[in-house]
């Protein structure tokens, strides 16, 4: 527990800062530079969608669509259009953004679960359109051949590590600019919202407007993310779009903690690589990572860092009742 709270002060942000930094002087070939550089790129996307769903209690299914349309505005612009990468990749979150005020002031008027199923049904409608849509999208094919990051001044992205090192400045950024907003307001009016709508609308917050705004931040992250994620790995399909991604990142927060900063992060870090070790057990290592889920679920409901914080709070109640008396 000491740990955790020395990870959620300023100086476990720094730590945590560091270790990424000097992480590439620790592995031992680009393999491993590849699998944490993508790790960082969905935590980028995991970050969104826990704003959306842990800070605002919206349980968004569509997510990995919205970071399809950010990966394929990229793989479009860049191969069928010649438009630059860097002006591509600031398009890929003004494009899912904008579609996300759309699809966000359609949905957002259902709750609970009719919010959920529905975005489960945008993100099916999204998938099967990048599918099928051949002219646009390159159908089943994907699109092939998707640029590098163009180099900035004497900053080239040809090599892995400094691929690797571009993901994390973004995942640094991310988690900076997430952080300012949780802990601001509007982060406040997005807790309020998650704790009931009637007590929102009594603290005169419009519903709406800020569900909206929290949405299309959330699926701003989500394009930023597939945006990274097509010029990373630079061949894209409609497998991006999968819903499947949308339950990792799912399980990243429950693991880490739902409406948490530090508990994404770490989630979206750690699996990746438990999913790597357990891979000499072919198909049979779901019979290990399912049951270590399942205990997660059962005994640490709130995640890890959730749990810490509710223990936390509990001695600290129980602290201030043993002074007063």
């Amino acid at each position: 527990m000491g740990r955790l709270a020395f990870l959620e002060s300023r100086w476990g942000w720094a730590l945590l800062f560091a270790a990424g930094l000097m992480f590439p002087l620790f592995v031992g070939n680009d393999y491993h530079l590849t699998v944490m550089g993508k790790a960082y790129i969905f935590a980028i996307a995991t970050i969104g969608l826990n704003l959306i769903t842990g800070y605002t209690g919206q349980f968004n299914l569509a997510h990995s669509g919205f970071m399809a349309v950010g990966a394929y505005t990229v793989g479009i612009l860049t191969v069928d259009h010649q438009v630059p990468f860097w002006v591509a990749f600031a398009l890929s979150g003004v494009v899912t953004a904008v579609l996300g005020f759309f699809i966000g002031i359609l949905s957002l008027r259902l709750k609970g679960h009719y919010f959920s199923i529905f975005t489960l049904c945008v993100g099916y409608i999204m998938f099967l359109v990048i599918e099928k849509w051949e002219a646009l999208t390159h159908g089943t094919v994907g699109i092939i051949g998707i640029p590098a990051p163009s180099p900035i001044g004497t900053l080239a992205f040809d090599t892995p590590l400094a691929l690797y090192y571009l993901a994390f400045f973004w995942l640094v950024l991310g988690m900076w600019v997430m952080r300012r907003i949780v802990n601001s307001l509007l982060g406040r009016t997005f807790m309020a919202i998650r704790n009931g709508d009637e007590l929102a609308e009594s603290l005169g917050i419009n519903l709406m407007r800020n569900k909206v705004l929290a949405f299309m931040l959330s699926v701003f992250y989500a394009g930023v993310a597939g945006g990274l994620y097509a010029g990373y790995v630079r061949f894209i399909g409609p497998n991006v779009a999968a819903v499947e991604h949308t339950f990792d990142m799912t399980m990243y927060m429950i693991i880490g903690g739902l409406g948490t900063l530090l508990g994404p992060l770490l989630g979206a870090l750690a699996m990746p690589w438990l999913t790597q070790y357990l891979q000499f057990l072919q198909e049979y290592r779901f019979l290990v990572f399912g049951p270590i889920l399942v205990l997660l679920v059962i005994f640490v409901p709130h995640g890890i860092v959730g749990t810490y914080l509710g223990w936390r709070a509990r001695r600290a109640a129980q602290g201030g009742r043993h002074a007063q008396d």
